[in-house]
C-alpha cells in the first residue's frame, strides 16, 4: 500500500522558493510510489480570522472542509513555509486556527485538563526557509516557530514531527538552492 502524503504550502507567493521545495518533495514522493495531494493555502477562499475563538462556531468554507478531508486522509503531512518574524505567515496561522478545530483534530476531556488527540499515528515533516543560518535561529532565538508548529500544534493533536530548516535564503546562490532542492527531493523519495 502506498503512502498518502499531503503537502501544505504556507507561503503566499507562488514564485517563492517554498513552492520549488514543495514541488521537489512531490517529485521524489511520487517517484517512490506515494499518492500526493496538495493544499496551497493562498489559493483557498476562507476568512483566516477565528472570530469567536471556540466560544461560538464559525461555519467552515468549502475549501476548509476539503482541506480537513485531505489532512484526515494523509498518513504524512509536509508543511512548507517561510519563518517570518519568528512565526508562520499570517495566512497559514489563520488556516491552522480555522482547520485544526476541537472535534476534528482533538477533543478536550470533560472536567479535565487533558485531551484526546485525533491525529495519532500520523507523521509530519516541516520544511522551513529563513533569512538566517538555522544554527543561529536555534541557538539565539530558540526556534520559536519550530517549537510552536511541532510541540504546540502538531504534537498536541498526536502527530510525530521532523524538521528541515534551510537558510539563509535571501543572499543564497543558485548552487545553494539547487543543493537543497535535491536534498528535499530525496526526502520525498523516502516519504519522510
Amino acid at each position: 500500500m502506498s503512502k498518502k502524503i499531503a503537502i501544505i504550502i504556507g507561503h503566499p507567493d507562488r514564485e517563492s522558493f517554498n513552492f520549488a521545495l514543495a514541488q521537489a518533495y512531490k517529485t521524489g514522493a511520487e517517484r517512490a510510489g506515494a499518492e500526493v495531494r496538495e493544499i496551497v493555502i493562498a489559493d483557498l477562499e476562507f476568512n483566516p480570522n477565528l472570530q469567536f475563538g471556540y466560544r461560538a462556531r464559525t461555519e467552515l468554507e468549502p475549501d476548509l472542509i476539503a482541506s480537513q478531508e485531505t489532512l484526515k486522509w494523509a498518513d504524512h503531512l509536509v508543511w512548507v513555509y517561510p519563518v517570518w518574524w519568528g512565526g508562520v505567515p499570517g495566512i497559514m496561522k489563520g488556516f491552522l486556527d480555522r482547520v485544526l478545530l476541537p472535534g476534528f483534530a482533538f477533543k478536550k476531556r470533560e472536567g479535565s485538563l487533558w485531551w484526546d488527540k485525533f491525529f495519532t499515528g500520523k507523521t509530519a515533516r516541516l520544511i522551513t526557509t529563513m533569512d538566517q543560518p538555522p544554527w543561529y535561529y536555534f541557538l539565539v532565538y530558540w526556534a520559536p516557530t519550530h517549537f510552536a508548529m511541532k510541540r504546540l500544534t502538531l504534537n498536541f493533536i498526536g502527530v510525530s514531527v521532523r524538521s528541515t530548516s534551510i537558510g539563509p535564503i535571501r543572499l543564497s546562490k543558485e548552487s545553494f538552492r539547487t543543493k537543497w532542492l535535491q536534498k528535499v527531493e530525496r526526502l520525498g523519495e523516502k516519504c519522510r
